[in-house]
């Protein structure tokens, strides 16, 4: 049986926070504050990252999309 994996958005959220080296990183990026920027990066893996955030912040969130565009 052939199965595909489809990745869901919360799933690539969550590999991109990783990728950017996870949660406390990322908060760090954003100027979050240590502990509730940290927790907040962290609900993102679960929840997904806002749309809001990812417009306030194309280059950290969005430099795919952008490399698309651009070829």
């Amino acid at each position: 049986m052939n199965t595909t994996t489809v990745k869901t958005q919360v799933e690539k959220d969550a590999e991109l926070i990783e990728s950017l080296g996870g949660p406390a990183s990322v908060a760090k990026l954003l100027d979050y504050s240590d502990e509730s920027g940290t927790q907040r990066v962290f609900n993102w893996t679960k929840r997904g990252i806002p749309p809001k955030v990812k417009l306030d912040h194309p280059d950290i969130f969005l430099a795919d999309l952008s490399h698309r565009t651009a070829a």
